[in-house]
């Protein structure tokens, strides 16, 4: 990781009951940049030098990923609302009340509701590959289903998932992550990127945490989503939607039409890759984010 990240400071965020990893670099606006599935602050390599240009970046580990601990509580610890204030207090410390996202997968999940729940804190919000998660599961097709069957399987109550992907965490990994790609291989992964993301995943605390992720998506983040649209909140920064041409995150429809319902006016534009835009096509990724965030 040092090597793929040569620039950015490492440092530690101590909140109540969790210590949050983090990596920084760069000058001028704060950006806070979220990692997903299962990956960690690592797959922003390709694309955090030239962000770092023009914005102090933040990269975190969220919690129960990478570096960072794995706080207890159940799923309701790991709802993204609650990794979403993790992350504000962790800012805070650091200085910044006020601060630009952008979140791949799980990440953009927090980072959504971050916008919800403190929209003084969230100046610009961009969003890599997803739509809402209530959106996902009040339109859970066959064939939704099928293309996102983990979301059923990790959800499902401890320690079924964890046993049976620990019997061989590395070939779970390495093919789910195949799987998600435009080329279907990991022919987009740099060797030390896969190396941390393996190394994570291969530990079981890591690997529950990462499953009570998905417990709380099929509960408490469903509810807080819906919760949210019954009360009429929006999102009101300014909202970039990027999305994998290959992937299909949207089930069928365009997902700049899906975050139509939650925000007046998102951005938004498809990349050619699969689901991992930032290490699948980092330039086509660059391309659209630098001027959003720029204000441009």
């Amino acid at each position: 990781m040092s090597d793929l990240l040569r620039g950015f400071r490492k440092g530690s965020a101590t909140l109540a009951d969790v210590n949050l990893a983090y990596r920084t670099g760069g000058k001028g606006a704060p950006l806070v940049l979220l990692h997903g599935y299962p990956q960690s602050q690592v797959m922003w390599h390709a694309i955090a030098p030239a962000l770092a240009e023009d914005h102090t970046v933040y990269l975190f580990d969220l919690p129960g990923y990478g570096a960072s601990g794995t706080p207890e509580g159940g799923p309701a610890r790991y709802a993204k609302r609650a990794m979403a204030a993790d992350i504000v207090a962790a800012m805070a410390q650091l200085g910044h009340h006020r601060f630009a996202v952008a979140g791949h997968d799980r990440g953009g999940r927090v980072a959504y509701r971050m916008a919800l729940d403190a929209p003084d804190v969230v100046t610009r919000l961009a969003v890599l590959d997803i739509v809402p998660t209530g959106a996902v599961w009040n339109d859970f097709s066959v064939a939704r289903a099928l293309r996102y069957y983990h979301w059923t399987f990790l959800a499902q109550p401890a320690p079924l998932p964890e046993t049976l992907i620990k019997a061989d965490p590395v070939d779970y990994l390495d093919r789910t992550m195949a799987s998600w790609t435009k080329a279907k291989d990991l022919s987009a992964f740099h060797p030390d990127a896969m190396a941390a993301y393996r190394a994570a995943f291969s530990n079981p605390a890591h690997l529950h945490a990462m499953c009570e992720d998905y417990r709380a998506g099929a509960t408490v983040d469903w509810t807080h989503d819906d919760e949210s649209v019954a009360s009429g909140a929006r999102i009101t920064t300014p909202l970039l939607v990027l999305w994998g041409a290959a992937f299909d995150a949207g089930g069928g429809r365009s997902p700049l039409d899906v975050w139509r319902a939650w925000h007046d006016a998102p951005e938004g534009a498809p990349v050619d890759a699969g689901h991992f835009l930032c290490e699948e096509n980092p330039d086509e990724t660059l391309r659209h984010l630098r001027p959003f965030l720029a204000g441009r």
